[in-house]
């Protein structure tokens, strides 16, 4: 025991050691930065200073970055910004996947980048963390028509730069949010469509008071009854700045979040004769006498939440090459999902003891002469939670030299709880009685550093390292008591060549290492995974064509893969697959056919494997060899076919091809999520008067005009029963589906004053 414990201290002292030249490293850079700071204000004092903004500058990345990236600008953004969320407007990008439970891109919404879902996409908004610390999830409903107020966003695919919050193991999303304005404006923009689908936004902006100070905000009112039966979504947003302005200095404080109250649709549908013929049916909230008759629906089977962000950003540029940001910020969540507990529908189908007394603490009761230990009742599933902390970037600019020095730190807490609102039967319970409570808490520190360096006018080098210490605390029945702290060092480095004006090309490799998530302590003991991530590139840019050609190898050690099966709140469970790999290839382009008529193409194709993948199937282990990894497919393409006949008319035909997924790691056929192929066109007319209004914008939106009936989600689970034959085991498979909207429609009015 002694050995073993010493030899246990020896390992963390070691660790301890590894961790503390990092941190040295890292203040090594910081104390180079503020000297050559200090030698460069001398020079530069007497200059005259033009304020740049740099609230993004530290996580996003240029063409000099040896890192696949895709940007998507405010312009782009509002011509198809009639109500859907974020990842939809986002589908049409290299990689990308999106997934939609309502089936018409409004309410839950998800995006998978590279094979790797929400929870390894890494979202930052203004440089802040904003997916969820403990879920590790990314949930646009709870920030519904954001799009609204975002100025660009970037996607960098793979490790990309280092950044704040969780490591990114698919992608990088950086939002940034509108820019001040110097001239006062407003905005009214109405949407309506299928499904009962309404979107209303009102906007304003001061202009510049004084040329030093404005105030901008917006209101936003979404609703829809959704594809799907009862999967109505009623959302409220609100987004409010304030912006100082001075020749060197730029602040911005913001307030903006949101509250939502969407009927549960995220079950999906098993049944495959109603996938055939009926499939706008949600099992969601389904009542049934003790018998097994079906009485109905729950009318209040909805998950509500509302999350407040607010943020500080101080940027100030201190001379022509050096400027600096530092924020802080705050994230308030509360809310709660309601669930109508069938009886008969959790013991017989579900097979779950959810319905029991002893589930609840409640001890059994005496009901004319019977005992009585299940019961219906509706319950409340509670999470409150606060996110605070600040982030920093320093950087210096000057010809050949781009550094910059950063890092944060964030604290999470979350408290997690049940209450039963009403009950059959009441045995000991009293009003306001919580019959399970949790309470968890998430620290992340982060320093990075990082650099690109011209070593003559063709090449250019990348450097980038960061360290992060998380440490996660939690003691719910689900997770058991957890107390884990994580280490970790990626470093970064790439190398970009310029043949010539027109050609470009890069290599660049990255390490990362990211913690587990709740969900993988609920099922199990789990390993933080590792990636070893190598990229390989050329962008060639003429006056008609921009391409870019990616080759991507992303070596895995105990990834956290999705198994296919779903949680009880519908959130996909992941496990450690040992070892695996993406690798793939890449290709956008931009291509000029005439001055009216524009190409945007885009495909990936990969392979994405787990290594010796072993399962036990009929109570004997089986080692699979080589399996597709879960919602991995091999093939993605997308294309953006412009015409536009007069300037302020556009028509775009915007394709999408899916190809085949397996929805689990052992290649069953049963779990196989068929490939699609969908069109959309999307119309824009934008006039601009010479009176009133500055302009009017009319959009329209048909989805799917093709009518293909699709599913671009699911579900795979596997258990054994033991039941049908004593002493037999036998693998029992299943799967399930989200079936999506066939034609639809979205037509807006945008009027700017």
């Amino acid at each position: 025991m002694n050995t073993i414990l010493f030899t246990k201290l020896k390992s963390q002292n070691l660790g301890c050691k590894v961790a503390y030249s990092q941190i040295l490293l890292t203040i090594f850079f910081l104390l180079f930065s503020l000297f050559a700071f200090s030698q460069e204000k001398q020079k530069d004092s007497t200059k005259v200073i033009s304020l740049d903004e740099v609230l993004v500058s530290a996580i996003r990345v240029t063409t000099k970055t040896p890192v696949s990236f895709s940007n998507l600008d405010k312009k782009e953004i509002a011509f198809r910004n009639l109500g859907q969320d974020i990842p939809i407007l986002m589908n049409y990008l290299p990689s990308v996947v999106t997934t939609t439970d309502a089936g018409n891109g409004i309410g839950y919404t998800g995006i998978r980048v590279r094979g790797s879902d929400a929870t390894r996409v890494n979202v930052t908004v203004n440089g802040i963390p904003y997916n969820d610390s403990e879920s590790q999830g990314t949930f646009w409903v709870n920030m519904p028509d954001f799009a609204s107020s975002v100025e660009s966003i970037q996607l960098q695919r793979g490790v990309g730069t280092s950044t704040n919050g969780s490591g990114a193991f698919g992608a990088s999303l950086n939002v940034l949010t509108d820019n001040y304005s110097k001239q006062n404006s407003g905005m009214i923009a109405n949407s309506f469509g299928s499904f009962n689908t309404k979107k209303h936004t009102v906007k304003f902006s001061s202009g510049l008071l004084n040329e030093h100070f404005e105030i901008a905000g917006r209101l936003s009112k979404i609703s829809s009854d959704g594809f799907i039966d009862r999967a109505s979504s009623d959302l409220k947003s609100y987004f409010l700045q304030g912006t100082y302005v001075g020749k060197t200095t730029l602040i911005k404080a913001l307030a903006f979040g949101g509250t939502e109250k969407t009927y549960q649709s995220w079950y999906g549908l098993e049944d495959l004769s109603k996938l055939k013929n009926d499939r706008t049916f949600n099992v969601a909230g389904q009542k049934f006498d003790q018998n097994g008759v079906f009485e109905g629906f729950y009318d209040n089977e909805t998950d509500n939440y509302q999350q407040d962000h607010y943020q500080l950003h101080w940027n100030e540029k201190w001379s022509n090459h050096w400027n600096s940001n530092l924020a802080f910020h705050y994230t308030k969540g509360k809310g709660y999902f309601e669930q109508y507990i069938d009886d008969w529908y959790y013991t017989n189908v579900l097979f779950k003891k959810d319905s029991e007394f002893a589930f609840l603490g409640l001890n059994p009761i005496e009901v004319n002469g019977n005992t009585v230990n299940t019961m219906d009742y509706i319950r409340r599933r509670w999470l409150d939670n606060d996110f605070y902390g600040t982030t920093f970037s320093v950087n210096y600019k000057k010809k050949k030299i781009d550094f910059i020095f950063g890092g944060g730190a964030n604290k999470y807490e979350g408290n997690h709880y049940g209450e039963v609102i009403w009950s059959q039967y009441a045995s000991q319970s009293q009003i306001r009685d919580r019959y399970y409570e949790d309470f968890s808490s998430k620290s992340d520190i982060n320093l990075f550093s990082k650099m690109n360096y011209d070593i003559s006018n063709k090449w250019m080098i990348y450097g980038d390292l960061q360290y992060r210490v998380v440490d996660y605390k939690a003691n719910g029945v689900d997770t058991g008591l957890v107390n884990d702290a994580f280490h970790f060092f990626n470093p970064k480095a790439g190398l970009t060549f310029s043949a010539n004006p027109k050609n470009q090309f890069y290599f660049s490799y990255a390490k990362a290492n990211r913690e587990p998530n709740r969900s993988d302590y609920e099922n199990g003991n789990p390993r933080p995974e590792k990636l070893d991530d190598y990229e390989l590139g050329w962008r060639w840019n003429t006056e008609k064509v921009k391409l870019n050609v990616n080759g991507y190898y992303m070596k895995y050690k105990d990834q956290l893969v999705l198994t296919g099966q779903l949680n009880d709140v519908g959130a996909p469970i992941r496990a450690n697959s040992g070892d695996s790999y993406r690798i793939g290839l890449e290709v956008d382009a931009t291509i000029s056919l005439s001055k009216k008529w524009f190409l945007q193409p885009n495909f990936t194709l990969s392979q994405n494997k787990n290594r010796d993948f072993v399962f036990q199937r009929d109570g004997i282990i089986e080692n699979l060899g080589n399996t597709n990894i879960a919602f991995s497919p091999n093939a993605i393409a997308a294309n953006r076919l412009v015409f536009i006949p007069i300037p302020e008319f556009n028509i775009s035909l915007l394709s999408k091809f899916v190809g085949k997924q397996f929805m689990g790691n052992i290649d069953s056929d049963k779990s196989v999520l068929e490939s699609y192929f969908i069109n959309d066109i999307n119309i824009s007319y934008e006039w601009n008067p010479k009176s009133v209004f500055k302009s009017i914008l009319l959009s329209g939106l048909i989805n799917n005009f093709l009518d293909l009936k699709y599913e671009n989600n699911g579900y795979f689970y596997t258990f054994d029963d033991d039941y049908t034959t004593p002493g037999v085991i036998s693998t029992i498979e299943g799967a399930g589906y989200y079936p999506q909207a066939g034609i639809n429609f979205l037509v807006g009015l945008t009027l700017n004053f």
